[in-house]
């Protein structure tokens, strides 16, 4: 298994293991968005953003986004964001979830950052069980306000 940064011909493989956790989604049925290329562009060019993959052989069994972002708080120190975590669903209960957060956590140690940090829909109770197994601790509530649909482009700025 790999875990690297994504490429842009891996961009259906990791939308389709966003589109659906519970079931594989074929790659070749997903349409990759004008928003979804810039989006990806926009990641794969800020050294604080990975799109990582988890590769087994030539396919993609995992995904997760980090960011890394600058504070004052934990003295100055970066704290990894990991959001967008998935392993394909015919993967799943084989450890490759286990696998690929240690190596992203120990990317964010690597890069010196003080603490990882994620989010998790309320409703996805199994990922909170896992996520707690790996030593992560509920410690915070958090709140988001949409300021646009999802799948909507975003406007041009001027």
């Amino acid at each position: 298994m790999i875990l690297r940064p994504a490429t842009r011909a891996e961009l259906p493989a990791v939308l389709a293991l966003l589109a659906d956790e519970d079931k594989v989604v074929d790659p070749a049925s997903v349409v990759v968005t004008s928003a979804y290329e810039r989006a990806f562009a926009d990641i794969e060019s800020d050294a604080r953003n990975e799109m990582l993959v988890l590769v087994d052989g030539d396919l993609v069994v995992g995904c997760l986004q980090a960011t890394y972002i600058p504070g004052l708080g934990k003295g100055g120190a970066e704290r990894a964001l990991i959001e967008a975590v998935r392993i394909r669903a015919d993967r799943r209960g084989g450890g490759l979830g286990r696998e690929l957060m240690a190596r992203a956590v120990a990317r964010a140690r690597a890069r010196g950052c003080a603490l990882v940090q994620l989010t998790s829909n309320k409703q996805r109770t199994e990922a909170h069980r896992f996520y707690a197994s790996l030593g992560f601790a509920r410690s915070h509530d958090g709140f988001k306000l949409a300021l646009q649909g999802p799948g909507q482009d975003r406007p041009d700025a001027p």
